[in-house]
């Protein structure tokens, strides 16, 4: 990513991969957030080599299924929520991005039905 793309300036991890799951982007916060993981070497690399199972097989159903996932986690006491959806260029799959975004633990919620 371009060093003064909006990604890198904001305390969000987004990574993005390709449409065979090879990790193509990682903004700083995203290299921070899997430094022990390898952080920006992971750039290159196959993103369901990343994953224990069972993340792997869920991960690589959505890239047969090339559908969007949402959940939220609690790691090293950060609650977020993570945002995987799929990437599309003209109506063809290029991969996926991932947005991973700290979340407090009581988040109000409000219907603007």
């Amino acid at each position: 990513m371009p060093t003064d793309h909006w990604t890198n300036q904001v305390a969000i991890a987004v990574t993005v991969t390709d449409a065979k799951g090879v990790i193509t982007e990682m903004n700083p916060t995203s290299v921070a957030t899997f430094a022990t993981d390898g952080g920006a070497k992971l750039i290159g690399s196959d993103v369901l080599a990343c994953h224990p199972e069972p993340s792997r097989t869920q991960l690589a159903s959505m890239y047969q299924v090339r559908q969007p996932n949402h959940y939220t986690i609690r790691k090293n006491g950060q609650r977020k929520i993570i945002h995987q959806m799929p990437l599309f260029k003209e109506g063809v799959f290029h991969g996926y991005v991932e947005i991973s975004i700290p979340i407090p633990d009581q988040l109000p919620h409000f219907d603007r039905d």
